[in-house]
């Protein structure tokens, strides 16, 4: 009876090539991963608003950083995909876009007060629309180039969910549309 045996793997040059990049790769990526979640986060200051949207004062604090899981846990799953992904709602599905009532509609992730009802607007679009938003502190835009025409990203200033895009088709005197996702955010009526 004959007994096969393995043959032995040799550690050859081309192994060497292969697997030291990979095992370097690994290591960078962890610490790399420590790194950013063991950093310290900065401080944002936002205006906080009561629910008839009247201003209550500043708050400084620190910005708000959680794993996916943790967003996941939190949200649905269109709003996880939204808010944390930066997809986009599908025009006309959603009730904000046509909701008249006063209130102020808050980060769907944190709650920071984002846009008044004061200032939205029917812009025919599907998507709920604003001239402006409650305070210029509570948001931050950057250049968006996810689509070959580059768009100007909203974000919630306090947790960095995506909330929508500006454009400059909207009405006078600004001429500012913030087209928002109803998905990234929650309303509350005063």
């Amino acid at each position: 009876m004959a007994v096969f045996q393995q043959p032995a793997v040799r550690a050859t040059r081309r192994y060497w090539l292969a697997a030291v990049p990979a095992g370097l790769a690994g290591i960078a990526a962890y610490w790399l991963s420590r790194t950013a979640t063991d950093a310290p986060l900065p401080q944002v200051t936002i205006l906080q608003f009561d629910g008839t949207g009247r201003e209550q004062g500043s708050i400084t604090r620190q910005k708000i950083r959680r794993t996916d899981a943790e967003w996941r846990s939190r949200l649905s799953p269109q709003q996880f995909y939204v808010a944390r992904r930066g997809t986009t709602d599908t025009p006309f599905t959603g009730t904000y876009y046509v909701l008249n009532d006063l209130g102020v509609f808050r980060c769907i992730c944190c709650g920071t007060a984002l846009f008044s009802s004061a200032a939205k607007y029917d812009s025919g679009t599907g998507w709920p629309s604003f001239r402006a938003p409650l305070a210029k502190e509570n948001i931050y835009t950057r250049e968006d180039h996810s689509l070959p025409e580059t768009r100007t990203e909203v974000l919630c200033q306090l947790c960095d969910a995506h909330v929508g895009h500006v454009f400059d088709d909207g009405p006078p005197p600004a001429g500012l549309r913030y087209c928002m996702n109803e998905s990234a955010l929650r309303f509350v009526g005063s």
